[in-house]
């Protein structure tokens, strides 16, 4: 069965149970990957594929597939409840998601595993996956936090010229791309741009995005001109402040596993690893 987002209640709280039952068994949390957390939503794009026991109209496996950016490209993942492992299921699953992009016009996908799951990376690559690159999503408390008095951080107000440059710079973002993201960003219900000023000019920005009690952190980049002169340290804490004034509990984000500086960055404002995260590209 293929159900597109937003799931009704039913539905996806029979998928929160498959993932809880999941969670316990492989001490992997599975709710994140599997887009649980929006999947309710009107403004999201994406669906899942459903597989149940016959006999007692149980759920026993899931795949979740979403268009983060609204970009046509969809990252997607699956989950099987430990007891109807091995049995195929999988495999169904994986069909019935490359049917739902064929139907959807996707015009790429990522195949996303958590790091040690079981079968999860030997599956993914007998099914004519490769691996691209790996993020840690890091966390920490959301907690009130004294803020650097030189760097004002404020709402998004039209700086669209200062933040493609700096996209660019950070994140080698085509104009067109960066464009899209900031409107994105700024269109997008539970979704916050900030930039930060310096004697009046634009230093840095962020987005930070709610998703139940995390505020997730996103986008954040340091003009090339800034870097070094605690510019993003001045952006995490102020997502951790702000994080507790809207009633957050933890804030999180992704990060490659390569980027070393910005990991260093990220560990010295007191983010921890919580999990990894690997993405494979079909072949």
């Amino acid at each position: 069965m293929t159900v597109s987002f937003p799931l009704d209640g039913e539905t996806l709280k029979e998928v929160k149970l498959l993932c809880e039952e999941a969670t316990i068994h492989d001490y992997r949390v599975y709710e994140t990957i599997m887009s649980v957390p929006m999947a309710s939503s009107f403004e999201s794009k994406g669906f899942m594929v459903l597989a149940y026991e016959d006999e007692q109209d149980l759920l026993v496996g899931a795949a979740s597939a979403i268009d983060l950016m609204g970009l046509h490209t969809y990252e997607w993942s699956l989950v099987v409840t430990p007891a109807y492992r091995q049995k195929g299921i999988g495999a169904a699953l994986v069909e019935g998601i490359q049917a739902g992009l064929a139907d959807r016009g996707a015009e790429g996908q990522l195949a996303v595993v958590i790091d040690g799951s079981p079968y999860g990376h030997a599956f993914i690559e007998n099914k004519g996956y490769a691996y691209s690159f790996s993020e840690a999503t890091l966390e920490t408390k959301a907690e009130p936090v004294a803020l650097q008095t030189d760097i004002s951080i404020q709402p998004y107000a039209g700086e669209q010229g200062e933040l493609i440059a700096i996209y660019s710079e950070a994140f080698g973002d085509l104009p067109e791309e960066s464009e899209e993201l900031i409107a994105f960003n700024t269109s997008t219900n539970g979704r916050k741009l900030w930039v930060a000023y310096r004697d009046g000019l634009v230093v840095g920005t962020v987005t930070t995005a709610q998703e139940n009690e995390i505020q997730w952190v996103t986008a954040l980049a340091v003009h090339p001109n800034c870097e070094g002169q605690g510019v993003g340290t001045a952006l995490l804490s102020f997502s951790k402040d702000y994080a507790s004034k809207v009633g957050a509990k933890f804030v999180m984000l992704d990060v490659e596993i390569d980027n070393k500086k910005a990991l260093s960055v990220y560990e010295k404002a007191g983010f921890m690893k919580a999990q990894q995260i690997d993405y494979y590209v079909k072949q």
